[in-house]
């Protein structure tokens, strides 16, 4: 999509090349360039040479962090379209020192609850290691696990892990949670426990990690952590992957410390092709799609083009 106007418009990290048919960008023609990238570069110099001809930049989240040096580097930028309500990845004193303004879209924790379910579904009856041994002429070869009267262990009680909880409570589980701040009178009013660390990571079989990550929760699922876990147990990423000291789960998966591991976050993104985690049999890794979903992508693509349209008219000079 292409127009006359001097405004150029670069949407990053478009894997699945949806950007464009997932919202409509009409009202943007005649008034600016887009240029779409698939692809990823994440090294500081290849982002600010590939940013550096453009007016909008429009960012998927946490893909492609816009640092103080890559925003100091742009000498064009003037609006950051992000997805999502907020993006700890942008620099955002940076961005206002250098009067560039940043725009947000709307959001919906819907897919990720939803996403959360299917890792724990398909870890618990080896959905993944089934449907393989059936595409390679196999048959049945695994016992699953039923969920019922088993303990769901929810790490951090918010509006996701209260309603991934209250999806526990449906398939019978009985459901703990604990956090920091966590109180037995917020627990109860969600229809979960409150137990404390200990408890929380001793007793859960499976454990779903729903926390912001920050200084207090970077590192908190550490070595001492899985220790106290049961061999049978699994445990659930689908939140902020330096919550979880990776070394360390990787050893506890390597010794059979823990039964295995759903993840879908990971320290450095894309994942690189060497890592471990996309070889280890009791890993089921996915490629953080935990908020990708059609529905999703439709707010977040069509919110960032009203976030331009509306920037472009209320900025001189841009006007149509």
């Amino acid at each position: 999509m292409s127009g006359s106007s001097c405004i150029r418009i670069a949407v990053l990290d478009d894997y699945q090349n949806a950007a464009l048919d997932v919202a409509d960008w009409s009202a943007l023609n005649g008034r600016a360039q887009i240029t779409v990238f698939n692809d990823h570069v994440a090294q500081t110099a290849q982002v600010i040479e590939r940013l550096a001809p453009f007016d909008i930049v429009c960012v998927m989240r946490e893909r492609t962090p816009l640092t103080r040096q890559i925003i100091e580097n742009l000498p064009n930028l003037k609006l950051i379209a992000s997805t999502g309500v907020s993006n700890e990845s942008i620099d955002m004193d940076a961005a206002a020192e250098r009067g560039v303004e940043v725009a947000h879209t709307g959001y919906s924790s819907t897919p990720t609850i939803e996403f959360a379910w299917s890792m724990i579904l398909a870890m618990a009856r080896n959905i993944p290691r089934e449907n393989q041994s059936l595409r390679e002429g196999g048959w049945q070869r695994t016992l699953g696990t039923q969920l019922a009267g088993k303990t769901l262990g929810v790490l951090g009680l918010g509006h996701i892990g209260s309603a991934v909880g209250v999806i526990g409570r449906a398939f019978r589980m009985n459901v703990i949670a604990w956090s920091e701040n966590l109180t037995a009178e917020r627990a109860q009013s969600k229809g979960v426990q409150r137990v404390d660390k200990d408890t929380l990571f001793s007793t859960s079989d499976f454990l779903s990690i729903h926390l912001r990550l920050s200084e207090r929760t970077r590192g908190l699922v550490g070595a001492a952590e899985l220790a106290r876990m049961k061999p049978t147990s699994r445990i659930v990423n689908t939140s902020r992957a330096p919550i979880v000291d990776m070394a360390a789960l990787l050893a506890a998966l390597k010794g059979g410390q823990i039964a295995g591991a759903a993840i879908d976050v990971y320290d450095s993104e894309p994942l690189e092709l060497r890592d471990p985690l996309r070889t280890l049999d009791n890993v089921l890794a996915t490629p953080h799609i935990g908020y990708v979903t059609r529905e999703m992508y439709e707010t977040f693509y069509g919110d960032t083009v009203r976030n331009i349209v509306e920037w472009l008219d209320r900025t001189p000079g841009n006007a149509s």
